[in-house]
């Protein structure tokens, strides 16, 4: 499969098979190997990207003294297991996260490098990532991140087959977004497939309504700490527009018994059961993985439509601005400059060119003219587009936030869109939540 699906935090995904899996030389058990002062732990995420990252650690090992032990784990169990390790003697020297909430309280107990003097005095890192994907590992103003993987903006998909029986163009408004909601139900067609049985899909509809009717600054302040922010009045406009879309009918009937993770509302979609469909990039690579013709045929995308009299602009999205490497702050010596040394494979060419033909699309700048050997580059290109003119890039709410808050957060979400929450209630409930 050429496009890997990338999988979000804090969400259901499917527990890839095996144990972790050990990449590269392992510390020696009375074997003559490299003793625990000469080598690196290094945890990532278990996916199909993981291949790429095993190959940049088989070449850095190629050329240094501190030997690199790769260790996979699968998704399921990543985050957990990252939480319970850190602090602790198990702790890894350079691990995988998704940068803001997922490392925040490790910056707090200053458990990380701060990164800020490395991307500025080394030529490979400096001025090497796009402002917006980098923003996302900058806490309290140091850097403890590098991008390691693909950039997964979150894209509002479309059957074109469809459109075309009906004489519509994808909407660019809000306007027209209510117009095809009502053609399409006149048509017996679903008008939105919406997968709300996970409520991280249900979330992308709140985090894009808040971001066109109030700007990005209003979820920049929620993140930055102000929670009584949450009271905003676009984060109760955002609310009430969601479920008037319930309300409307734009998801159907049994959107809340639809999940995402199944497959089952991907299938929906791409048999033409319903015309449009909010989801992250990933969301190609699985239509390309499952349906195949409807893909290269029937599926188009844009922009999420703006509204007229709200305050965001068509050109900031919302999304995954990428996963991370952090740096273990117990390191030190050459320990740790081995580790600082292996972030500049994050900007190789060789590194880069294997993501693109994975089907990612690297948060570095200058990739433009890789993206011909993408899978597919004119979708390449709609999307290094999107991030590169981005003037601002929402990361999930549910990645943005503190692990606690994110789930109260995630709670508050499910109860709105199952019918238990108003849209008042939906702000009242989160104002605190920090």
């Amino acid at each position: 499969m050429p496009f890997d699906l990338h999988p979000r935090l804090r969400t259901p995904a499917a527990t890839l098979a095996g144990a972790v899996l050990l990449a590269g030389t392992l510390a020696a058990c009375g074997s003559g190997g490299p003793s625990r002062a000469q080598t690196l732990e290094v945890w990532t995420y278990q996916d199909a990207s993981t291949h790429i990252q095993a190959e940049a650690v088989e070449r850095f090992n190629e050329n240094s003294d501190v030997q690199l032990e790769l260790v996979e784990i699968p998704g399921a169990n990543y985050q957990e297991r990252m939480r319970t390790a850190m602090g602790t003697p198990n702790a890894p020297d350079i691990f995988f996260n998704w940068g803001s909430g997922s490392i925040s309280d490790f910056v707090q107990q200053d458990m990380l490098v701060d990164l800020t003097d490395t991307l500025a005095e080394t030529d490979e890192l400096r001025d090497a990532f796009v402002p917006t994907v980098l923003a996302a590992a900058e806490i309290d103003g140091g850097v403890y991140g590098v991008p390691m993987r693909g950039v997964q903006p979150v894209i509002l998909f479309h059957n074109t087959e469809l459109f075309e029986q009906v004489g519509a163009e994808p909407p660019t408004t809000w306007e027209e977004m209510e117009e095809l909601i009502e053609l399409f139900q006149e048509e017996g067609v679903t008008p939105v497939a919406l997968g709300g049985a996970d409520a991280w899909t249900s979330l992308m509809w709140l985090e894009y309504l808040l971001d066109r009717i109030g700007g990005a600054e209003v979820w920049q302040q929620i993140e930055s700490g102000d929670t009584e922010a949450w009271g905003d009045p676009a984060v109760v406009a955002g609310a009430q527009t969601a479920l008037d879309l319930i309300e409307d009918g734009a998801f159907g009937s049994t959107f809340l018994s639809n999940a995402y993770t199944n497959d089952g509302v991907s299938t929906y979609f791409a048999q033409g059961r319903a015309a449009m469909h909010l989801m992250g990039s990933w969301e190609y690579g699985s239509q390309l993985a499952n349906a195949e013709e409807f893909a290269r045929e029937r599926l188009g995308y844009g922009t999420f439509p703006v509204f007229t009299d709200g305050a965001g602009e068509a050109s900031t999205i919302v999304g995954n601005p990428n996963n991370y490497w952090s740096v273990n702050s117990e390191l030190e010596g050459e320990r740790l400059d081995a580790a600082l040394e292996f972030l500049k494979h994050t900007t190789d060419d060789t590194y880069l060119s294997a993501l693109v033909a994975n089907g990612d699309i690297p948060g570095t700048v200058g990739v433009d003219d890789r993206l011909d050997d993408h899978p597919d580059p004119e979708f390449a290109r709609f999307q290094y587009d999107l991030i590169t003119e981005a003037s601002a890039f929402t990361q999930s709410w549910d990645q943005a936030l503190p692990n606690r808050a994110a789930t109260e957060m995630m709670n508050a979400v499910d109860d709105l869109f199952s019918g238990g929450l108003t849209a008042q209630e939906f702000a009242d409930t989160l104002r605190g939540v920090s």
